[in-house]
């Protein structure tokens, strides 16, 4: 019974103990995954600035934390110097410890009790960082505790730099001042890797008491603080003796400087893209600099004509890199200085015209040379006029893009489609060419739509790429051409592989488009620019909005896009603010700041050598006299020239004769160039050679059905409003008509009325009541023209 008994006893010693290990060990493991998961993943949840550094690592600008702080992000290094003092003077037995000394706390401890009150704390790098994760914990031995727990299990995730790292990006350094780099700009304008010994050590004492820092204040027990540490570097042989007596000649930080604004706009650009984050960006510091003091020269001068905002965008088009980025200039706040006019969408005005002349080359609709158009024109009621108000006649399609005639643009435009123009937009990804192509019309072309300088400078960048990289790789284009911009240096764009399909545009078209923006003389009458250096061989464009609201200049050539908008970010318009005159200067002054670059080589391979129409630049018919010329192999698809005629010549070549009036063995053939009678009669005023198509001679009987006449005004199926004056009396619409024959004598008639004649100017007042009526004009000879007009009153 007895050994029964002690059996017994020993199993239930046993299942207990058993138990009670099984206890202990559950326990255990709580404490090991209480202890492993007692901090967090990321230690720190504050906001950090938003900070921008140029390409070589210098600090651009910084926008404050959402809390107030100035607080930038961790950095993923310590500088020598700053890493010898703060050890030195916050716990120089940093890397010894595994999160907390005890016998430096028992010396701290004796002090504290000694005196009464906390006059040393006693705590490591390690733990301080822990307090500063734990911020607003009261300091008692309970949360010391924590600390020293939570310390050591910083030690076994981080590495000692690592930690130190975490400490130098959060501790205070007085006032808003978070960190030390923030605390380095703040107090010496430097970056910390760029301080010296004293410096390093001035700021090395803050963390410990940052009110010693208040300009004007405490100064004696700062500096004594300081000297105290340069006194401890020196006796640890950290610092040479003629090192320490240096640094303490130097002063401590007086006034705080201001952080750098150098790209304040890009600045708000990444912050908005890429908040509380550290970007290292494409921006040239110098270029940066440079152009920001010639756009406040700029300024300084147009302010004068109460013009107050400028932006400049300067980007390389071998990477799309934004190497200068300035979004507007250093106004005040009452006129938008913090407006980003880069971003801003900006009536067009006539920026756009380079992309339609390039699709319409590109298509086959149009070569070099064709002759356009320039004449009054009225389309459904819109009528757009040249900037200097006159006409040519008809103009080469590369004039017309190099002098921004309005009138020629409208009429390819109408020739080409809204429609198909606007995909072409959508392509280039205009963003802000976002409503209905119909809601746009045919002023799409003058500034009808909005863009912004990116846009339009990537779109421009797209274009000078895709010419070079054909140029240089065999005759192919990239699938994926870049279409956006970078700011970010760590981005690295993917082009994709090489392709025989052009994507947007070919490279002939681009590079014939190119040769016609290289044209200096232009816009219309501007004698400046003889004053330009020729030397810069760039492909440019400018653009003035409607009321001279937006000035813009986009520059090209094979390695950089300079864009330039000039304006008020209210949207009022100046007198005076042209592209041409505002814009364009800026152009060419940024433009001598960057590296020359080499015109664009011609690309063979997307060209064909054709014979064209020497006098209307369409490709030559049979009676045209030719010339070679290189045109985008898809463009010869265009009509051939619709102007050359074949006509019959007496022996002295002064009269028109057919086979009625003389023998065909007397009659001299000859190829004659004959415009429309509207187009010749503003063409023959700008072009002294050209020559009017001879009269039949009298005994011709075909001399009746020469007819030589057109109306100018109004075109067919026309609406003409009837205005009225001051005192009410409706006023007479102006007819107006043009005949081969200056000398010619036309007779008017309104409904079978007769109306009166006109010669050599044949402009006619006509006096209607509402309604649809027939106007009719006789010439001498008997030739007739009619209109079906409608009036109405306004």
């Amino acid at each position: 019974m007895g050994a029964n008994s002690e059996r017994v006893s020993w199993f239930t010693r046993l299942k207990t103990k058993i138990r009670n290990n099984k206890i202990k060990t559950a326990i255990s493991l709580l404490l090991v995954v209480v202890y492993y998961f007692s901090l967090p993943r990321k230690l720190f949840e504050n906001n950090y600035s938003t900070v921008i550094e140029s390409q070589d690592g210098q600090l651009l600008g910084a926008k404050i934390a959402s809390d107030g702080q100035w607080r930038f992000p961790e950095s993923d290094s310590v500088p020598h110097k700053f890493q010898k003092c703060i050890v030195a003077f916050e716990d120089q037995h940093f890397y010894k410890h595994f999160g907390f000394n005890p016998i430096s706390m028992y010396h701290a401890f004796k002090q504290n009790r000694k005196a009464n009150r906390v006059v040393r704390g006693g705590s490591t790098l390690t733990q301080q960082v822990i307090r500063l994760h734990r911020n607003g914990k009261s300091r008692s031995y309970f949360e010391k505790g924590i600390e020293m727990i939570l310390a050591t299990r910083l030690e076994f995730r981080h590495s000692k730099d690592k930690i130190l790292e975490l400490y130098c990006a959060h501790a205070p350094f007085g006032s808003n001042v978070v960190g030390l780099e923030m605390a380095s700009w703040k107090y010496f304008g430097l970056q910390p890797h760029q301080l010296s010994w004293a410096e390093a050590a001035t700021l090395a004492v803050l963390p410990n008491a940052p009110s010693l820092i208040y300009p004007g204040k405490n100064q004696e027990r700062l500096l004594a603080k300081r000297n105290r540490l340069l006194k401890k570097l020196y006796n640890d042989n950290v610092i040479d003796k003629a090192t320490y007596e240096l640094s303490l000649q130097e002063s401590l930080p007086q006034k705080p400087f201001d952080v750098p604004q150098i790209a304040s706009h890009l600045v708000q650009k990444v912050a908005k893209e890429h908040p509380t984050e550290k970007i290292k960006t494409t921006i040239q510091l110098d270029l940066q600099e440079r152009t920001n003091e010639i756009v406040k020269q700029y300024y300084n001068y147009y302010k004068q004509n109460q013009v107050y905002n400028i932006s400049v965008l300067v980007v390389d088009v071998k990477t799309r890199n934004v190497i200068t980025y300035v979004g507007n200039s250093p106004t005040d706040k009452e006129h938008q200085k913090d407006v980003d006019i880069i971003e801003a969408p900006r009536s067009t005005g006539s920026i756009l015209k380079p992309y339609l002349y390039a699709a319409m080359l590109n298509d086959g609709y149009i070569l070099p040379q064709t002759l356009v158009p320039d004449v009054p024109t009225q389309i459904s009621g819109y009528s757009p006029q040249n900037f200097n108000l006159t006409y040519d006649g008809a103009v080469p399609a590369s004039r017309a893009l190099a002098r921004s005639l309005n009138i020629p643009s409208v009429l390819m435009l109408q020739d080409y489609s809204v429609n198909q123009f606007y995909e072409k937009l959508q392509q280039l990804k205009l963003r802000n060419v976002n409503r209905q192509p119909s809601i746009y019309g045919l002023s799409l072309i003058l500034g009808g739509a909005e863009s912004n300088l990116w846009d339009l400078c990537k779109a421009y960048a797209y274009m000078s790429s895709t010419l070079t990289y054909f140029n240089q790789n065999d005759s192919k284009y990239r699938k994926n051409e870049m279409l956006n911009l970078n700011y970010d240096a760590d981005f690295q764009p993917d082009f994709g592989s090489s392709s025989r399909q052009k994507n947007i545009f070919g490279a002939g078209a681009i590079w014939q488009t190119f040769n016609a923006m290289k044209e200096v003389n232009r816009p219309e009458g501007d004698e400046a620019w003889k004053f330009y250096d020729s030397s810069l061989e760039i492909a440019w464009k400018t653009g003035t909005s409607f009321g001279s609201r937006d000035a813009w200049a986009i520059g090209v050539t094979k390695d950089y896009v300079v864009g330039i908008w000039v304006g008020n970010a209210t949207g009022e318009g100046r007198p005076l603010l042209t592209g041409v005159d505002s814009a364009a200067p800026i152009l060419f002054d940024v433009f001598r700041l960057l590296p020359k670059s080499k015109w664009f080589e011609i690309p063979y391979n997307d060209l064909d050598p054709v014979e064209v129409c020497e006098l209307s630049g369409y490709l030559a018919q049979e009676h045209c006299p030719k010339i070679k010329q290189w045109i985008p192999k898809t463009a010869k698809k265009t009509d051939n020239c619709p102007y050359h005629k074949i006509i019959h010549l007496d022996k002295n070549q002064q009269f028109r004769v057919n086979s009625n009036c003389e023998s065909v063995d007397e009659m001299i053939t000859k190829s004659w160039f004959v415009l429309p009678p509207v187009m010749e009669w503003y063409y023959k005023s700008k072009n002294v050679n050209y020559q009017n198509l001879p009269p039949f001679r009298s005994d011709c009987v075909d001399a009746l059905q020469d007819k030589r006449m057109d109306f100018i005004y109004p075109k067919a199926n026309t609406k003409i409003i009837l205005t009225k004056d001051f005192e009410s009396k409706v006023q007479p619409a102006i007819i107006k008509v043009a005949h081969s024959n200056s000398n010619a004598e036309l007779f008017w008639y309104l409904d079978d009325k007769y109306v009166g004649t006109t010669k050599t100017f044949h402009e006619k007042p006509i006096f209607a009541t509402t309604g649809f009526h027939i106007i009719t004009v006789v010439d001498e000879f008997g030739n007739e023209i009619r209109r079906k007009v409608q009036f109405e009153s306004e």
